[in-house]
C-alpha cells in the first residue's frame, strides 16, 4: 500500500510524527514530508534521521496557501498538526480554534484538491463530552472531518479518524514530567490522585492510525480499547521503577479545564459503533436532513447505555502500569539504573 507513495504528516515534528518515522523510514516510501512551522525541531530531525526521502516543508496549517504548497503530489496524509495544552487553550481559545479546527479545513481542502488518496485526522478522547477549549476544538475537528467527507466516495479522497487517550511520555506529557521532578530532588507533583487517563504508547497511537487507513470510510472515527489508571497509581509506579518509592507526592489541585475522568466514545457512539475486537469503528450517521423519511424507514431511536470512559474501562494496578511503562524506552533505562533524559 505504501510502496513509491509519498506520505505527509502535518505537526510532523511532534511525538507522533517521529514515531512514525522510526516505523517507516526504511520502508517502501518513496518520500515522508514532514510539515511543520518549527524549523529548529526540523533541522534536528534532519540530522538525526539523516535519510533522503525525508522532505521538510516550513509553514502553518493555518495558511492555506503552505499547505497547498506542501499537499502537492501527495498520495497519503496523517494530519497531527494540533495546539494540545489543555491550560493554554482555555487562556487563548481562539488560537486552538485557528489551528484544530480552521487549520483541519485548510488540510482537508488541499488534500481533496490535490487528489490526496486517504487523509486520517487524529483527534483526542476530550473531544467526547467536551468541557475545555482544547477538547472543544477537537470535537469540531471531527465535525469538519466527517462534514467533508459527506460529498466523497471511494474513488475520491478517504477522509477517516482517530480518537485515543492519554498518549505515554509523549511531548509534554506527565510521564517525563513526573521523571524530571524526581531526577531534580523535587516533589511529584499530582492533580487529584482519583483522577484516571487511559494509558497508550505512542507505538499504540502509531498502529490505531495504520488501522484506521487501512479500514476506514469516509467519516469514519477509530478508537482503540485501552486500559486506564488514576494519576496517584501511575506516580507510585514511576517512583517504583526509579527505586524511590518514599519519594514526596504532592497534591495540587485541578488545572482549567481538566476531567476527573476522560470518554472514548459517547453513549450515542457506543450504541452504534461497530466493535472490532481491539478498535470500534464509530461510522457517521447517515442520515440527510430529510428526517421524515427516515422515520417511515423506522430509523427513529437507538438504545442507550453507559459511554466508555477510563472509569469503566480495565483499570491498572501499580504492577500493571509498571510493566506498561517498560514498554518505553528511557524507563526501560531508568529502571536499569541509567541517568536517562526523559524525552519523548
Amino acid at each position: 500500500m505504501f510502496n513509491d507513495r509519498t506520505l505527509l504528516i502535518t505537526g510532523g515534528t511532534g511525538s507522533f510524527g517521529n514515531a512514525v518515522l522510526r516505523r517507516f523510514i526504511h520502508s517502501d516510501l518513496r518520500e515522508i514530508r514532514i510539515f511543520s512551522r518549527d524549523e529548529k525541531k526540523q533541522d534536528d530531525m534532519r540530522k538525526r534521521y539523516k535519510d533522503p526521502k525525508l522532505k521538510f516543508y516550513i509553514g502553518d496549517v493555518r495558511n492555506p496557501k503552505s499547505v497547498k504548497a506542501a499537499m502537492r503530489g501527495v498520495d497519503f496524509c496523517f494530519h497531527a498538526a494540533a495546539l494540545k495544552q489543555v491550560p493554554s487553550c482555555e487562556f487563548h481559545p481562539m488560537e486552538a480554534v485557528r489551528t484544530n479546527i480552521i487549520g483541519t479545513e485548510n488540510v482537508l481542502d488541499a488534500a481533496i484538491d490535490a487528489g490526496v488518496k486517504r487523509v486520517v485526522c487524529l483527534s483526542t478522547d476530550k473531544a467526547v463530552y467536551p468541557i475545555n477549549a482544547m477538547g472543544i476544538s477537537k470535537a469540531m475537528l471531527e465535525k469538519v472531518m466527517v462534514a467533508t467527507s459527506r460529498n466523497l466516495d471511494a474513488t475520491d479522497t478517504v477522509i477517516c479518524g482517530t480518537r485515543y487517550g492519554n498518549v505515554m511520555a509523549s511531548r509534554g506529557s506527565v510521564i517525563p514530567l513526573f521523571v524530571d521532578q524526581v531526577l531534580a530532588g523535587q516533589p511529584i507533583t499530582i492533580t487529584d490522585p482519583a483522577m484516571t487517563r487511559f494509558m497508550m504508547t505512542l507505538e499504540d497511537a502509531v498502529e490505531l492510525v495504520l488501522y484506521a487507513f487501512a479500514h476506514g470510510r469516509n467519516g469514519d472515527i477509530f478508537v482503540q480499547k485501552a486500559p486506564a489508571a488514576t494519576i496517584k497509581v501511575l506516580a507510585q509506579a514511576v517512583l517504583a521503577l526509579m527505586k524511590r518509592p518514599d519519594h514526596e507526592i504532592r497534591e495540587i489541585g485541578t488545572r482549567h479545564g481538566e476531567k476527573l475522568y476522560e470518554s472514548l466514545l459517547t453513549r450515542e457512539e457506543l450504541a452504534a459503533a461497530e466493535d472490532l475486537g481491539g478498535y470500534y469503528r464509530i461510522p457517521p450517521d447517515g442520515r440527510d436532513l430529510n428526517y421524515a423519511k427516515f422515520v417511515e424507514q423506522g430509523e427513529t431511536s437507538i438504545t442507550l447505555g453507559e459511554d466508555y470512559n477510563s472509569h469503566n474501562t480495565h483499570r491498572l494496578d501499580q504492577t500493571g502500569m509498571e510493566e506498561l511503562l517498560l514498554k518505553l524506552d528511557f524507563m526501560r533505562r531508568i529502571a536499569n539504573g541509567e541517568q536517562a533524559v526523559a524525552e519523548a
